[in-house]
C-alpha cells in the first residue's frame, strides 16, 4: 500500500495490484471480522458442558479424530479466515496457560464479539466498545476473588481435588468412570508434585494407551511402562531387585567409519574375524556384568548374533526404547545415562524393585513394566479403551485433568462452575454499570449480557428451556444473595453447585474472562481490510 499525490495535491492511495485483492473500510470490516469470530464460537458452542456434543473431524490423509476438547477442535480443523485464526490462538493460549476450559474461552469471545456488534450498529465507537470491556473484565476479575473459595488438601485428603477433576471430566466422552480417572489424574499429579515449591512437572507423567479392555482397567503406575519387550524371547519375564544400565551406545561391535573392504580367502582368517568380533562382544557383556547390571536398556538395536550372546550369559536385554522414555526411566531408577561402555560405574545403575513383561489379550503385544522404582518421581498413567479414537480422546480428557490438579497445586482458589461463577459475575459487571457515566457504560452492560452467554449455551445443551432455566437461576441468585446457583445440567434437582460438588479454579476462570476480552478488544480495533480476492 502506498500513498501518492496528485497534481492538485489531493492524496490517494495505490494498492499494488489492486484489481487482485479485496478491501472492506470501516463499519464492514468489523461486521466481517465479528461474523468470522462468531461462526468459531458456534462451531463450539454445543460441545460445552457436561452434554456438550463431540465432534468428528476427518484429516486429508483418512485419519478420524473425535473430541470435544475445544482446543483439538480448532488445530484440526482447516481455517483459512485470518480473524477465525485468531480465534483458533485464543484457545490455544488456554490450553497452555492452563489446559482446561478451552471450549468457554471462545464461547465466552464469540458472545462479547456479537454483543458488540449490536453496539456498532447504534453509532458507538469500537474504541470506546473496546474500553468498556476491558473496565468490566477488571469489574469481572476482583468480583472471583470475591466469590473464590480457599480450600486445604494434603496429601491424605485428596477430595477437594478429585472433585475438582471430576468437574473437567463431566464434559468429556469418558464421564462414565470420572471418578476413577480423576483419581488416577490427582494421584499421579501429588507423586510427581514439589509441594512446597508449589510446582507440578507435568513431563514426568508419561500416559501410554494400548487398545484392548476397557476404560475401568485404566490404571496408574508408580513407574514406567514401555511398549517394548525383552529381545530374545527366552531371556526371564520378570525380574526382580533389578540394576539396570541404561545405554546409549550400540550392544554391537564397532563399524570402520571409511569405506573398506576386506579380502578373506582362507577359512582361518574368517575364523580369526569371527573370533575377534565375539571377543569384542564378550568384552562388552563382562563389563556390563562386572559392574552388576542384571539388566539392560539400550537406545540402539543389536543384531542376532549378540542377542544370542547375551541370552547365554543371562544378561536380559532390551532394545531400540526412545531417548524421551530413557530419560524417564533414568528419572525413575536414579540412573545415569551411560554413552560407553568404558564408562560404566555401579554408581550409574538404576534401581527397580521389579522389572516384568505383560502382555495383552490374545495379540502378542507385550509390554514392559518398570515398578518400585528407587525415586518414584516419575509415573505412567495407562489408559485401555475399546478403539484407538477413545484412547485418544480419554489422553485429551486426562490432559485437562492433571492440568486442573497442577493448578490446584499452585494456587488452591476454587470457584463453583455450572455457569454459577458467571452469573454472578454478570450481576456484579450490571450493578458497576451504573457508576460509569459515559458511552462505556453500555458496553459494561453489554458485557454482562454475554456472560450470561455460557451458563445459556449449558442449558441448551442439557435440553432445557435456555432463557427460563437462566432467569430463574440468576433471580435465585440476586434473591438469596447466593453466587452458587448455576443451571442444573444433570438433572439432580438442585441448582446449588456446591451439593452438587461441581468446581472450577479460579485462575482458569479468570484466565478465560481475561484472554477472550483481550482478542476481543482486538479484533474490534481493526477498521481495514486488505486481503487477496479469491479467484
Amino acid at each position: 500500500m502506498a500513498l501518492a499525490f496528485d497534481e492538485y495535491g489531493r492524496p490517494f492511495i495505490i494498492l499494488k495490484e489492486q484489481e487482485q485483492k479485496s478491501r472492506l473500510r470501516g463499519l464492514d470490516a468489523q461486521k466481517a471480522n465479528i461474523s468470522a469470530g462468531r461462526a468459531v464460537a458456534r462451531i463450539l458452542r454445543t460441545s460445552l458442558g457436561p452434554k456438550g456434543m463431540d465432534k468428528m473431524l476427518q484429516s486429508p490423509d483418512g485419519d478420524v479424530v473425535i473430541t470435544n476438547d475445544g482446543a483439538t477442535i480448532l488445530e484440526q480443523m482447516d481455517v483459512d479466515n485470518q480473524i477465525a485464526k485468531l480465534m483458533v490462538e485464543l484457545s490455544r493460549s488456554q490450553d497452555y496457560e492452563i489446559g482446561d476450559g478451552t471450549t468457554g474461552v471462545v464461547v465466552m469471545a464469540g458472545a462479547l464479539l456479537e454483543q458488540a456488534e449490536k453496539l456498532l450498529e447504534r453509532g458507538i465507537h469500537p474504541i470506546r466498545v473496546a474500553e468498556g470491556y476491558e473496565v468490566a473484565s477488571r469489574i469481572a476479575v476482583d468480583h472471583l476473588e470475591r466469590i473464590a473459595h480457599k480450600f486445604d488438601f494434603s496429601e491424605a485428603n485428596i477430595e477437594p481435588l478429585v472433585q475438582t477433576c471430576m468437574t473437567t471430566l463431566s464434559s468429556k466422552i469418558v464421564n462414565r468412570c470420572k471418578r476413577a480417572l480423576a483419581e488416577i489424574a490427582v494421584k499421579a499429579v501429588l507423586a510427581v508434585a514439589d509441594l512446597e515449591r508449589k510446582d507440578v512437572n507435568l513431563d514426568l507423567i508419561k500416559v501410554e494407551g494400548k487398545v484392548g479392555g476397557k476404560l475401568e482397567d485404566t490404571e496408574l503406575i508408580y513407574g514406567i511402562v514401555v511398549d517394548k519387550d525383552m529381545s530374545h524371547p527366552q531371556m526371564p519375564k520378570r525380574i526382580e531387585d533389578a540394576k539396570i544400565a541404561i545405554l546409549t551406545c550400540p550392544f554391537e561391535p564397532p563399524k570402520p567409519k571409511t569405506k573398506h573392504k576386506v579380502d578373506i580367502d582362507t577359512v582361518e582368517k574368517f575364523q580369526t574375524l569371527r573370533e575377534q568380533e565375539q571377543k569384542y562382544f564378550d568384552d562388552m557383556v563382562q563389563k556390563c556384568k562386572d559392574v552388576g547390571a542384571t539388566l539392560v536398556i539400550c537406545q540402539w538395536g543389536f543384531d542376532d548374533e549378540a542377542n544370542h550372546l547375551l541370552m547365554h550369559r543371562n544378561l536380559p536385554a532390551v532394545r531400540w526404547v526412545g531417548g524421551v522414555e530413557l530419560e524417564l526411566i533414568a528419572i525413575a531408577t536414579g540412573g545415569r545415562i551411560v554413552p560407553r561402555f568404558q564408562e560404566l560405574t555401579p554408581e550409574k545403575l538404576g534401581r527397580a524393585g521389579l522389572v516384568r513383561e505383560k502382555s495383552f489379550g490374545t495379540t502378542k503385544d507385550r509390554m514392559l513394566y518398570i515398578e518400585q522404582c528407587a525415586n518414584s518421581k516419575a509415573v505412567t498413567i495407562f489408559i485401555r479403551g475399546g478403539n484407538k479414537m477413545m484412547i485418544e480422546e480419554t489422553k485429551r480428557s486426562l490432559h485437562d485433568a492433571l492440568c486442573v490438579a497442577r493448578n490446584l497445586i499452585r494456587n488452591n482458589s476454587i470457584v463453583y462452575g455450572g455457569g454459577s461463577a458467571e452469573i454472578s459475575c454478570s450481576i456484579a459487571v450490571e450493578a458497576a454499570a451504573d457508576r460509569y457515566p459515559g458511552v462505556e457504560q453500555y458496553a459494561i452492560r453489554s458485557f454482562a449480557d454475554a456472560l450470561d452467554s455460557i451458563p445459556l449455551a449449558l442449558a441448551e445443551n442439557s435440553g432445557l428451556q435456555p432463557i427460563d432455566t437462566l432467569t430463574a437461576v440468576k433471580s435465585q441468585q440476586v434473591k438469596e444473595n447466593n453466587p452458587y446457583c448455576g443451571i442444573d445440567c444433570n438433572d439432580v434437582g438442585t441448582t446449588d453447585m456446591q451439593e452438587q460438588n461441581v468446581f472450577e479454579t479460579l485462575i482458569g476462570k479468570q484466565q478465560q474472562i481475561l484472554l477472550a476480552t483481550q482478542v476481543v478488544k482486538m479484533i474490534l480495533k481493526i477498521d481495514d481490510v486488505i486481503a487477496p480476492s479469491e479467484y
